[in-house]
Formats: structure tokens, C-alpha cells, sequence
């Protein structure tokens, strides 16, 4: 029942279209249950030879002393053929309005679905923005988008057949039994064990979908992830010659998927020819025992016709209740694969009484700070202590694997220490605003993060009321204003997913010049200069000395011609703080650093 609630808070939002869809399917059910009774009179009266005169019943819940009595009052004074015309009439005119109603409930509920489609993606997609980055080396990218995708899908179609099951067959079912009781309570009693039958064989069906529907979703997220991995390492896969190792490992995951789904899918048609052959063996069993009523005068024929038309009223709202209890089925299963989702806690989050951070005077300080990433309790910092000081460039140097850029991923708060603190000033980083901490900090990864957007997009990304006056002095102090001008449409150019129509030099000079835009007082390199050739260097690195200027600058390079410059340098190994000093004392010192320009001087000779 919890998971149900959180199936329907998504329709909350939408209460006037929804009960204008819930009105609609109870008048369309209205119509439908009384266009049941209206073939008595046609059958006890217009094909009579001899009209009998009818007494006017007490009440018009004596429903078929009622029609009867107003068809013998018609028939006495008009043709059967007038008489004929307005049945014909009645039933037309009850069959119009109920369609009416059920095009208008589709009418009302047809935003309401697309808007909790668009509402539960939102929701989503925040989510998945809030989460840390932690969250994101556990998890595989196309378990993700398969949320997005077809679960959300899966439960819109479990609220839209709950409602049409929920709103309109009962009614139908109501009314239609209640004639049927009205008929002959013996005569009902007997049809609804007969549809115990049937709904025993047909629930064990659809108890194994929810489990199955589960298992398909998430063979379907392992297919995502195999495509959008290979996708994005075509090269190596072709390098490699691993072609046969991917397909076989596709091949494998899509032929489980396969099967999965078969076996849903056969399940699911099974039900309505299972239904309809159950149904009409108890059409024909109900044919068999209510004549036997009618031969012993227990039941008039016209009865026993509007009876049989009363029983077929209900079987089409029963298949609906059916197909809503697949569905929601299905759709329960992609509601647990949701609320997976918004079940996890961020571990960033903000507390009490947050300061505010102007800027930094003195600078950014690690107090004992050990780390570990979740789920791995080994340490990649150990106890560092350090300081990044204000207005100076701060260099990182080791070997891969030292734990630099875990070091740096801390102090926007993209992961949080294991232990010790970090201050800004004398503020410890977790009583500060995210949003205005992370405002203060400008980025150059390693790798060249860009979308599949305009030239002028990726460099204001994230950033409001930038002229385009600020764009081209930010390209030309990056050194891209040149190419930039020589693409297609300038600004507007279009670079493909990750930039992939840019050269590597070229990404990457974008990304410095989004940062050059944005103006940050802290500014992190993490081997900005990686991907550019010599020339290349040569130009942007004068350009960043410019940027770097009176601002809190934190290097990690391995290139000598960055770190030369830095007013102090770190050296890391395994994870601690081995040397500290500039680049001539750290020479003079002969040990960890010196080891370390002494492979990059062999390295370039």
C-alpha cells in the first residue's frame, strides 16, 4: 500500500483534471449501465403480439416494472414502428453520451500524464545533479538512464490504467451486478463462483510479473551501459581487435533480456485468450443453468437476455481491472527502481548556521586530513597537513596514484574528508554555503569536459549576464580565439558530443577559457596543459601566468615549466606529504622532488 501512495504522489498536482477524469469515467460508466436494461421492453413488449396494459409501479427502483410501463404507454399510443424508432433513439442517444465521457476523461487525463512524465524526470534529473560524485563510480551509467527512460515510462502507464481501472469499471461492475442481483440473486451467486475460478487462474499468472518486469529492467540498464561504453571506446575496441569480446558480451546480456521479455510478453498475451475462453465457458455454462431457469419458470426469457447482456457489461471492466493489476505490477517494480534512488542520502550536505566567505585573506588549510572514497576503506590521503596561502600558486607534484587530485576534489566539497578539517581562513569548509563555496572556484580538469552545445554555450556554462565582448577576450587570452573564428559558425558552432569535432588542444584551451570568463578567486590546474603541444604550452601558459595573478592558484603538473613558477610546492607519495618548498630548494634537497625532475628531464631528452 506505501509503494501505491508513492505511486499516486505524482497525481496530487493535478487534482482538478484528475477528478474531471474521474467525473467523466463515473458518467461514462453511468450510461453504460443503463443502456443494460433497455433491451427488457424491447424484447417483452414490441415483439408481443397482444399488449398487455401495465400498472404504473410504486417506484422507479422497480426498474423493469418501470421501462415497462412507459413502453406499454408508448406502444398504446403509437406504432410499433414509432415505438421501434425511440428505442433505437434511447439507445443511440445513451451509447453518445456514454462515448462522450470516455473521450472526455481521456481528454482530462491526457496532460496529466504527460505532465507527471515531465515531473518525475525533473525530480530525476535533480536527484541524480545532487548527488555526490561518489555515487558515481558505483553506479553504471545505463542503469541510470534507464530510470530516466522506460521505468518512468512503466509507471505512467501504471497510472493512467489504475485510474481508468479504478474510476471506471468499478462503477460499471457496481451497476451491472447490482442489476444482476436485481435479475435473480440465485443466477448471480452462481456466475460470480464460476469468475473466482477464473480469477485464481488468472492472478497466479500475474503474480510472477512484478519479479520478472524487475529483472527486465534491469538487463535492459545492462544493455545501456554496454552500448554507451563501447560507443565511447570505439577506438580501443577497434585497436584491441575486441570487436568478438564486446559483441559476445552484448549478445549475451541482449539474449537474457530476450528471454525475460519473452516470457513477460506471453504471459501477457496469455491473459486475454485465457480470459476470453474461460469467459465464454461461463457464458455457456450460465446458458445452460439460467435456461434450465427459464424452462421452470423461474425466470422470464427477456430476463435471462437482459441478464446475459449485464454479465457481458461486467467482463470488459473486469479485463480492465486485470490489466491494471499487471500494470501496476510492472510498475511497482520501476517505482522501488526510483525510490532507490531518492532513498540516497547525500553525505555533502550543509549544516546549521552557515557562514559566509567574502574572500580569502589568508588562505586554504588542511588540518590532519586523512581520506578514503566509500566503500573502500583505504586510504589516498593520510594525515596531510598543508596550506594553500592566498594570492600565491600552490603546486601538487608526484607520481600517479599519489592522491593529488583526491587532495583537490576536496576542497570544493565533491567529496567530503574521512577525517580532519579544512579551513578557509579560519572557517572550516563544511559551515560554508556549497553553492557560494563552489561559486569561488574555477577548474581545468585533466580531461577536457565539454557538451554537445554551442562554442559560446560551453565557455558561459553555468555563468549569467556575460557580454560577448567578455567571451572574445576570454578566448583570445586562451589562446582559442584563432580556431574558433576559422569553425563554421564562430561562437555558434556546434562541437558534438564531448567536443569531439575539436582537437584535443582545442578542448582543452575551451575549458581555460571557461574559467578565464568565470574570474574565480581560487583557481585549481589539474594538468591543465596536458593535452597541448609545445607551442600550444607555450602560448596558454602565458596566458594562465596573466590569469593566475592575485589569485589562490593550485597546480597539479608533472610539466617542470609549470611548477617552476609556483611560490611553494607539495610533494605527495601514497597519499602523504613527504617535501615542502620551492623548486630550488626542493633541488637542493635531493630527495623526493629532485628524483622526480630527474625523470622528467630523462623523460624529454
Amino acid at each position: 500500500m506505501r509503494k501505491l501512495k508513492s505511486l499516486f504522489s505524482y497525481v496530487r498536482t493535478y487534482k482538478s483534471q484528475v477528478y474531471a477524469t474521474i467525473i467523466a469515467h463515473i458518467l461514462s460508466a453511468l450510461f453504460t449501465v443503463i443502456s443494460i436494461p433497455l433491451i427488457i421492453p424491447f424484447f417483452n413488449i414490441l415483439f408481443q403480439s397482444d399488449i398487455e396494459s401495465i400498472a404504473k409501479p410504486d417506484s422507479i427502483w422497480q426498474l423493469d416494472q418501470f421501462l415497462k410501463y412507459h413502453f406499454s404507454q408508448l406502444l398504446e399510443t403509437s406504432t410499433k414502428q414509432r415505438a421501434l424508432l425511440m428505442v433505437c433513439l434511447a439507445i443511440v442517444c445513451t451509447f453518445f453520451f456514454k462515448n462522450l465521457f470516455r473521450y472526455l476523461a481521456s481528454y482530462f487525463i491526457t496532460p496529466v500524464r504527460n505532465n507527471i512524465v515531465a515531473d518525475m524526470r525533473d525530480q530525476l534529473f535533480a536527484k541524480y545533479l545532487s548527488l555526490p560524485l561518489s555515487f558515481y563510480s558505483e553506479e553504471r551509467k545505463g542503469n541510470l538512464i534507464t530510470r530516466m527512460s522506460s521505468d518512468i515510462t512503466e509507471i505512467e502507464h501504471s497510472i493512467i490504467n489504475v485510474l481508468e481501472g479504478a474510476f471506471k469499471a468499478p462503477f460499471i461492475l457496481i451497476g451491472s451486478i447490482l442489476f444482476m442481483l436485481y435479475i435473480s440473486v440465485k443466477l448471480t451467486l452462481f456466475v460470480f463462483l464460476l469468475l473466482l475460478v477464473v480469477v485464481f487462474i488468472i492472478g497466479a499468472i500475474s503474480r510472477t510479473l512484478r519479479r520478472d518486469s524487475g529483472q527486465a529492467q534491469s538487463s535492459v540498464s545492462s544493455i545501456i551501459s554496454l552500448l554507451e561504453e563501447s560507443l565511447g571506446g570505439i577506438k580501443i575496441i577497434k585497436a584491441f581487435k575486441a570487436e568478438p569480446f564486446q559483441k559476445s558480451r552484448f549478445s549475451k546480456e541482449n539474449r537474457k533480456y530476450k528471454n525475460l521479455l519473452t516470457r513477460i510478453i506471453r504471459k501477457r498475451d496469455l491473459s486475454s485468450p485465457l480470459s476470453e475462453f474461460l469467459g465464454v465457458t461461463i457464458v455457456a455454462i450460465l446458458l445452460f443453468y439460467g435456461s434450465q431457469l427459464v424452462f421452470t419458470n423461474q425466470l422470464k426469457p427477456e430476463t435471462f437476455f437482459a441478464f446475459i447482456f449485464a454479465f457481458y457489461s461486467i467482463i470488459e471492466p473486469a479485463k480492465l481491472l486485470s490489466n491494471a493489476y499487471y500494470n501496476v505490477q510492472k510498475g511497482l517494480a520501476s517505482v522501488d527502481r526510483i525510490n532507490e534512488i531518492h532513498g540516497i542520502e547525500n553525505q555533502i550536505i550543509e549544516t546549521q548556521g552557515i557562514h559566509q566567505l567574502e574572500k580569502v585573506s589568508t588562505g586554504i588549510t588542511f588540518q590532519d586530513v586523512s581520506f578514503h572514497y566509500p566503500g573502500n576503506e583505504t586510504k589516498v590521503l593520510d594525515a596531510i597537513n598543508l596550506q594553500f596561502k592566498a594570492h600565491k600558486i600552490t603546486a601538487l607534484v608526484g607520481l600517479s596514484g599519489a592522491g593529488k587530485t583526491s587532495l583537490v576534489d576536496l576542497i570544493p566539497r565533491f567529496y567530503d574528508v574521512t577525517s580532519g578539517e579544512i579551513l578557509f581562513d579560519s572557517i572550516e569548509i563544511k559551515s560554508l554555503s556549497i553553492d557560494q563555496l563552489r561559486e569561488k572556484i574555477g577548474l581545468v580538469s585533466q580531461e577536457a569536459i565539454l557538451f554537445n552545445d554551442s562554442i559560446r554555450n560551453n565557455m558561459t556554462f553555468g555563468l549569467k549576464g556575460i557580454s560577448e565582448n567578455d567571451i572574445i577576450e576570454a578566448a583570445k587570452r586562451a589562446h582559442a580565439w584563432e580556431f574558433i573564428q576559422q569553425t563554421e559558425s564562430g561562437l555558434d558552432t556546434i562541437i558534438g558530443d564531448r567536443g569531439v569535432k575539436l582537437s584535443g588542444g582545442q578542448r582543452q584551451r575551451l575549458t581555460i577559457a571557461r574559467a578565464i570568463l568565470k574570474n574565480p578567486p581560487i583557481l585549481i590546474l589539474d594538468e591543465a596543459t596536458s593535452a597541448l603541444d609545445a607551442e600550444s604550452e607555450k602560448k596558454v601558459q602565458s596566458a594562465l601566468d596573466e590569469f593566475m595573478k592575485d589569485r589562490t592558484t593550485i597546480v597539479i603538473a608533472h610539466r617542470l615549466s609549470t611548477v617552476k613558477k609556483a611560490d611553494n610546492i607539495y610533494v605527495l607519495r601514497d597519499g602523504k606529504l613527504v617535501e615542502e618548498g620551492n623548486h630550488q630548494a626542493l633541488i637542493q634537497n635531493q630527495n623526493e622532488y629532485y628524483r622526480f625532475v630527474q625523470l622528467q628531464e630523462l623523460s624529454q631528452s
